[in-house]
């Protein structure tokens, strides 16, 4: 089959607008996704503000730092999560489901 040099280039194009445009159900696994990497996030603030109890000094610090940079990352996915969730709603309600 001899294809032309555009053939290509549409396929491209499609592919870019398929990556846009989600279904319902990607959008709502992409929500699912950013809600479980945003516990994981707490979970790991959590255990370095449990370390930070029981340390001093510099190490104490770290970790201090390093649970409010997990509270930061959790903070992103949970506007991720929204933010898919709200896209998939949309889509959902607009009747073609993507």
């Amino acid at each position: 089959m001899i294809s032309s040099p555009t053939s290509g280039n549409s396929d491209c194009r499609r592919s870019a607008q398929m990556g846009e445009d989600k279904s319902t159900l990607g959008n709502m696994v992409d929500a699912a996704g950013a809600k479980l990497k945003e516990g994981a996030d707490r979970l790991g603030a959590a255990g370095h503000e449990a370390v930070s109890d029981l340390t001093t000094g510099r190490t104490h610090v770290e970790h201090k730092a390093e649970a409010m940079e997990d509270r930061a990352k959790a903070e992103v996915h949970n506007l991720q999560a929204d933010a898919n969730y709200a896209e998939g709603k949309q889509e959902a309600s607009d009747g073609d489901g993507h």
